[in-house]
């Protein structure tokens, strides 16, 4: 029996507990460790998820010559400084999204990651879902005909406590880069899937979004991206309205929707594709899986681990960095900017300088 690949994870968040509970159950991984920059927290997390090792740094973690991979799941703009360290100690990484604060800073990440030979993926969970497998082969076996147009929101109300990271500015706090990143994201997969497999970019962003005058970050917004023949995405999102979080595409010759595109498996309706080609009426294709949403993240992470993979065929590096450079020109469209996007970089110099990390987490 092969032996696990042994998880730290960074960050003792909502999505942190979620990741334990899946590695819990995973076939090819095991928690070992995790890291606060708290040191109660820590403890109390590694308490609660039945291990023993926990640090009070997150370089002490990376550090740890116990650990395989490394779940990055601090706040937004803890995510360049941690995964490009963790690159440069050997670890492969599963980075929550999105992977950095914009384009720049997740192009220095997957650098770090192709110098170092690591695996490298942002942890949009869906991408390992076989409910997005079977719509990738939808799309390229051209069921629907040609894509022209796609419909994709994800949204909902977080309320309005100050103390909400959503709503903090210094955190990355905002609809755009919390949930936006998933219709965006399942855009270009989308675009890919009918344009032959190949990441494709998208050639203009026009958008529009509210931004709270106290937290200086957006409360929701939207956006329409255009892509090469006639390709068009209408992409909303929000973290202070509930939204219909679904998917739609619009073919030549039918339709495709998806009821539950984000969490399949994890929030209601069941995981079922809805395939309607003109002509014959809907035809609903139920998607069974082996396992929880974020195991089979997790699972799929160790496999491509074990076979000396770098990248997830469906979350390719250079799909991450062209849906980040349409979240750059989305935010970007509606006046919204973060500290990080004046700090001039060089690749993976926080990481390999040897100086300590300095970006916040939890």
């Amino acid at each position: 029996m092969e032996q696990r690949c042994r998880w730290g994870i960074i960050g003792t968040g909502k999505i942190a507990r979620v990741m334990a509970g899946a590695l819990a159950n995973s076939a090819t991984g095991q928690l070992a460790a995790v890291a606060s920059r708290n040191e109660e927290r820590a403890r109390r997390f590694s308490s609660e998820a039945g291990i023993d090792r926990f640090y009070a740094s997150y370089e002490a973690l990376i550090a740890d010559p116990q650990i395989d991979v490394v779940y990055v799941a601090g706040h937004h703009t803890a995510h360049h400084a941690t995964a490009t360290a963790a690159a440069a100690a050997g670890k492969h990484i599963l980075c929550e999204k999105p992977m950095a604060m914009n384009a720049s800073l997740a192009a220095d990440i997957v650098d770090a990651a192709r110098r170092n030979g690591v695996f490298l993926m942002e942890a949009f969970a869906y991408r390992c879902h076989p409910q997005t497998k079977r719509l990738v082969e939808i799309l390229g076996n051209g069921d629907i005909g040609q894509v022209l147009m796609i419909d994709a929101a994800f949204g909902y109300d977080a309320g309005t406590a100050p103390d909400n990271y959503l709503l903090v500015r210094e955190l990355g706090g905002g609809s755009i880069l919390d949930v936006g990143c998933y219709p965006a994201s399942m855009a270009h997969l989308i675009v890919a899937a009918a344009s032959g497999g190949k990441t494709v970019a998208s050639i203009d962003v026009v958008g529009a979004g509210q931004i709270g005058p106290s937290t200086g970050v957006d409360h929701y917004a939207a956006a329409v991206l255009s892509y090469p023949r006639g390709m068009i995405a209408q992409v909303a999102s929000a973290v202070q309205v509930n939204l219909d979080s679904t998917l739609r595409i619009y073919g030549t010759e039918g339709t495709v929707t998806l009821p539950s595109p984000w969490l399949p498996g994890r929030s209601a309706p069941a995981p079922v594709i809805i395939l309607n080609r003109y002509g014959s009426g809907p035809k609903e294709i139920p998607v069974e899986a082996a396992a929880d949403l974020y195991v089979l993240e997790a699972d799929t992470v160790g496999r491509l681990v074990r076979e000396g993979r770098t990248s997830h065929d469906l979350m390719s590096w250079d799909e991450s960095l062209a849906n980040m450079t349409t979240i750059d020109r989305w935010r970007a469209a509606i006046g919204l900017a973060y500290p990080d996007d004046d700090v001039e970089r060089t690749p993976a110099a926080t990481a390999e300088s040897g100086k300590p990390m300095t970006a916040g987490g939890s």
